[in-house]
């Protein structure tokens, strides 16, 4: 089993959320916490809080582009063959509607072939409350 999910199933949501946040300390402005993790798959969930408003008083577009690199990057990591690397090398983004509420981003990776080499398009959405989906991106990561 991959490190980080086998972390990710021993310590729990909160837990786990904290040492990533801790890893890598830019994610923490979102305070993030992860509700799902698997190969292929990733949530993310993060409260709508005045800290990551923009000058609209709605959820910050970075704000948003943060949960879905961590969502992709995270689930890249669990998703391909062990001892292999990745890095993120580009994202497009739509801003579909203004993200009013707390925020559930999802990377669906499970069309993603993961045994490849190169770069790959790993898809990522983010819902409001309602299930309105407010925001789309697709990362491209350089699988090594």
């Amino acid at each position: 089993m991959n490190q980080v999910l086998g972390m990710f199933q021993h310590m729990g949501n909160q837990a786990f959320s904290k040492a990533v946040t801790g890893f890598a300390p830019y994610f923490s402005t979102i305070e993030p916490t992860f509700t799902e993790l698997r190969p292929g798959y990733a949530e993310v969930t993060f409260a709508n809080r005045r800290e990551v408003h923009n000058h609209l008083g709605t959820v910050h577009a970075i704000a948003l582009c943060n949960a879905a690199e961590l969502a992709a990057g995270t689930m890249t990591t669990v998703s391909i063959p062990e001892g292999r690397q990745w890095i993120p090398v580009g994202m497009t983004v739509q801003y579909l509607a203004k993200a009013r509420t707390d925020m559930r981003v999802v990377a669906n990776g499970e069309s993603v072939q993961w045994d490849r080499t190169g770069n790959v398009e790993v898809p990522v959405d983010a819902f409001d409350t309602e299930g309105k989906r407010v925001f789309t991106a697709a990362i491209t990561m350089n699988l090594k």
